[in-house]
């Protein structure tokens, strides 16, 4: 291992001459905030809190035409589990698996164990248990259905600033699993992979964190590790999200769909703590203290990106995340779900952070790549962050009482 280099401070001419710029694309969408059940827009009364004893036993819907885990407010805790099928894994065996996943997680997220679960007691407690599963386009031709993959799920383009590794990219079949309990996650993630292994391995498992519950009041943004609030322009419930969210019509099996990009975003602690409080500030294009942007005082200010300042210069600059990541209407927002994680640091303390950057949106190829490839181009924010995982989804339909995730897909 080198030591870190030094990293001059960034004046705000060398960031417009391009002399601290680098090519690629980050966080597609720093700045969003996730919806919440109460509107997802930020201003829930700030004593609007949930008593600490409570969290325990509170429950998310599990059934119902939409998958859970997508618009829920999301929870403390999460666990993305990828698996790759096994051979011969056709059709008729992959109906098998999902009815009995889906028995498993109806039951877990509702507090009640699942069938043979040798840890009966830790299902008792579902702290608001989600568990959305997703589809990856191997999953659809190992059924023998690729005609009803939704044409965006596909492997993404290359971006020059990608370096991704296959311990973190792919995937046949996800399993997210969320909850505002830390054991309750793990239990449901060895629940649901111990009833997985007639059919697949898995591929990778990251494990993320928000804020935990009682912490700060419901609906603040939260922050990811470069201190940033990570939420900012979702689209507004209502008409807004299901605009930009969900499939409205079509055959059984795309209707009430959505779909998933997830990329692993490797943040450089050690360079972003060198810079000041402006340097940040400017590659963000956010005030840090509030989120709101450069030409706002408020988080949920619209940025004025034509105001320049004293020295003539835009006060946003063009090469701010939040400039690279604007996006003005409904039908082309993504929903940004993203949970921080942190690994163990290496022998000379640095860190091993980032972010498991989550974006749902009806269409991929209309929604999130354009913001991507923007983001690509120009957003200085790739100087401290690099991509090193990426894989897509398609979140199908829910599931009635009695039904079972993927069944319009494979019926």
């Amino acid at each position: 291992m080198t030591d870190t280099p030094p990293v001059r401070p960034v004046s705000r001419r060398r960031l417009i001459t391009g002399g601290a710029l680098a090519a690629g694309g980050a966080l597609a969408g720093g700045a969003a905030v996730a919806a919440t059940r109460s509107g997802g827009n930020g201003q829930r009364p700030a004593t609007d809190m949930t008593p600490a004893a409570n969290v325990g036993r509170l429950v998310e819907p599990f059934h119902g035409a939409r998958q859970a885990g997508v618009a829920t407010e999301p929870q403390a805790h999460a666990s993305f589990v990828a698996f790759t099928l096994r051979p011969g894994t056709d059709r008729a065996a992959l109906g098998r698996m999902l009815r009995l996943l889906t028995d498993d997680a109806a039951r877990l997220t509702q507090g009640r164990p699942a069938l043979a679960d040798t840890e009966a007691e830790l299902g008792l407690l579902p702290a608001r248990l989600t568990v959305t599963f997703g589809f990856g386009p191997g999953l659809y031709r190992a059924a023998g259905v690729d005609d009803r993959r939704p044409a965006s799920v596909a492997e993404l383009p290359a971006f020059r600033i990608d370096r991704l590794q296959p311990a973190w990219s792919g995937g046949d079949l996800l399993l997210q699993i969320c909850a505002d309990d830390a054991i309750t996650v793990v239990h449901a993630q060895r629940v649901l992979i111990k009833d997985s292994r007639p059919f697949a391995t898995v591929r990778w498992v990251q494990q993320g964190f928000r804020r935990s519950p009682g912490v700060e009041p419901d609906g603040h943004t939260q922050r990811n590790l470069f201190g940033q609030l990570d939420g900012t322009a979702n689209p507004r419930p209502g008409t807004p999200l299901d605009t930009a969210l969900w499939v409205p019509d079509g055959p059984a099996w795309l209707r009430d769909s959505t779909t998933l990009v997830v990329r692993r975003i490797s943040m450089n602690l050690e360079t972003w703590d060198l810079l000041g409080r402006t340097d940040r500030e400017l590659a963000v294009g956010r005030r840090l203290d509030t989120g709101a942007p450069l030409t706002g005082t408020a988080e949920h200010d619209e940025p004025d990106f034509a105001a320049t300042g004293p020295d003539g210069l835009t006060v946003i600059p063009d090469f701010s995340h939040l400039t690279r990541a604007h996006v003005t209407e409904d039908r082309l927002r993504i929903l940004r779900r993203p949970y921080n994680y942190d690994g163990v640091p290496t022998a000379e303390g640095h860190a091993d952070s980032g972010l498991i950057f989550t974006s749902y949106q009806a269409d991929i190829a209309r929604q999130y790549l354009p913001i991507q490839r923007r983001l690509a181009e120009r957003d200085l924010l790739n100087e401290w962050t690099t991509p090193i995982g990426s894989a897509v989804f398609a979140i199908p339909p829910g599931c009635q009482p009695g039904g079972w995730v993927g069944e319009q897909v494979l019926g």
